[in-house]
């Protein structure tokens, strides 16, 4: 196809550069955004009367059929520089010389800043839905696991005792940031920027708040040089898909330990685990581990476009054709995690004794007995120290807290009385932490409320 700006140039491209400059291999995903917005200044142009009404309306008819057979699958995008080129040739093709006056009044780079904040918004919304189906099944899961204690670590050793449904309720509260995260990206970057122009916006009487109405946005961008170099949002989603993988990260990690033979908490539904070549017995968590790594690499693609965008003079420059591949890479990247640890979560087997075990055995009850003998006036500090004891000959003997005599309790404090061993049972230990936010299932069904609140506004409001 022959290129949009060969009109200056006496001689071809080389073919080195052709393979360089082209963009239409990853831009081409863009179609929809670009034909959208196209229809969009096309009507604009005719309502202002700066091409007559038959070729608005015919221009808007040929990219309907082009819209149409691309997604039939019977139009095949290729031969042009870049999405917007084989757009308006495959226009021109159909129409003839009315297709030539789409492009009045409007530059490629408005037009790829328009398509990619089109595009960027309805991948938010997606993600940000994904991100609300997460949430749903911690918090079922976590009505479910109310009362199954387990260990709290802190440096992975057994710290005190939490249940299940507080550490879903943990991560349902780190994406719940992250859809915040989402939101206030989506806000800061709903604004039009068709009509910058080049950069310097342009002389015919062009009507941006039309076109701002006509393609759902929220406002029209204020300065034209910014308009078409801005490319904040792209960084903004990427640092927050990276804050987000981040936590998918957390997650799986911490099933990866808790599925090992070591942990045994829980176990992968076959459907989302895979095996080894050569050792018949293994399971592997294969979802996690990828999901995992997979952080890394939205991790690069953000400092992808940091470094793009880095030293960049006003306004438009060719580097910022990077941003597409980069953050095409962020966006399926979140998407395919999302989608597979979904049904992961939903699926997985919890072996609740063996949490229950674990619990036992690690002396995670030992601060709540130290609160015994303070809340009898002992001193935290010497509490502290004796129970410290305590723990050391348990450890000698091989025994719980809980198996240890009165008798040999009372050796290290005399205060220790019968009632000690209520106290420091896991489901009293677990029970008594009510403070706001604590484990005590009073306290984890309030946390699921907020957060199940939380999502039905969030649905509500989109």
């Amino acid at each position: 196809m022959t290129k949009l700006w060969t009109g200056r140039f006496a001689k071809e491209t080389d073919h080195s550069l052709d393979v360089l400059n082209a963009s239409l291999p990853f831009d081409r995903r863009l179609y929809r955004q670009d034909i959208t917005g196209s229809i969009a200044h096309a009507k604009m142009l005719a309502r202002q009367s700066i091409i007559s009404e038959a070729d608005g309306e015919a221009i808007v008819k040929g990219l309907q059929s082009i819209l149409a057979d691309i997604e039939a699958g019977t139009l095949v995008m290729e031969g042009a520089e870049d999405i917007h080129s084989f757009v308006e040739q495959e226009l021109t093709n159909r129409i003839g010389d009315a297709g030539k006056r789409l492009h009045t009044a409007r530059s490629r780079n408005d037009q790829v800043a328009l398509d990619m904040r089109m595009y960027v918004k309805e991948e938010i919304t997606k993600i940000h839905a994904l991100l609300l189906d997460l949430i749903k099944v911690l918090c079922a899961k976590a009505r479910e696991h109310l009362t199954t204690v387990m260990p709290g670590y802190t440096h992975l050793q057994r710290a005190q005792p939490v249940t299940l449904a507080h550490v879903y309720m943990a991560y349902g509260n780190m994406l719940r940031r992250d859809c915040v995260r989402l939101n206030n990206t989506f806000a800061l970057m709903d604004e039009m920027p068709l009509g910058s122009g080049a950069l310097a916006s342009t002389t015919y009487p062009i009507d941006r708040d039309y076109v701002c109405e006509q393609l759902g946005f929220a406002k029209i961008t204020d300065n034209s040089m910014d308009g078409v170099s801005d490319r904040d949002y792209c960084m903004e989603l990427a640092a927050d898909c990276s804050i987000l993988m981040m936590h998918l990260s957390r997650i799986c990690e911490e099933i990866i330990l808790w599925c090992t033979w070591e942990f045994r908490f829980c176990e992968l539904d076959d459907a989302f685990s895979t095996g080894s070549s050569i050792m018949p017995q293994k399971k592997n968590p294969d979802v996690c581990e990828l999901i995992r790594g997979k952080s890394g690499r939205v991790y690069g693609d953000l400092m992808t476009l940091l470094s793009m965008q880095k030293g960049l003079s006003l306004a438009y420059n060719k580097d910022m054709q990077e941003d597409k591949e980069a953050l095409f890479d962020v966006i399926d990247t979140v998407t395919h995690s999302l989608q597979v640890l979904i049904p992961m979560l939903d699926t997985m087997k919890i072996h609740e004794e063996n949490m229950k075990q674990a619990a036992l055995g690690g002396y995670i009850n030992a601060t709540d007995c130290a609160d015994y003998l303070t809340k009898k006036g002992v001193p935290f500090r010497d509490a502290y120290r004796c129970v410290g004891e305590l723990v050391a000959w348990c450890i000698e003997r091989s025994c719980a807290l809980n198996d240890v005599s009165l008798e040999d309790l009372q050796q290290f404090h005399p205060l220790f009385g019968s009632d000690v061993y209520e106290a420091i049972d896991l489901q009293t230990c677990v029970r008594e932490r009510k403070a706001p936010g604590g484990p005590a299932p009073d306290c984890v069904k309030v946390q699921i409320e907020a957060l199940e609140r939380f999502v039905q506004k969030e649905e509500a409001d989109r």
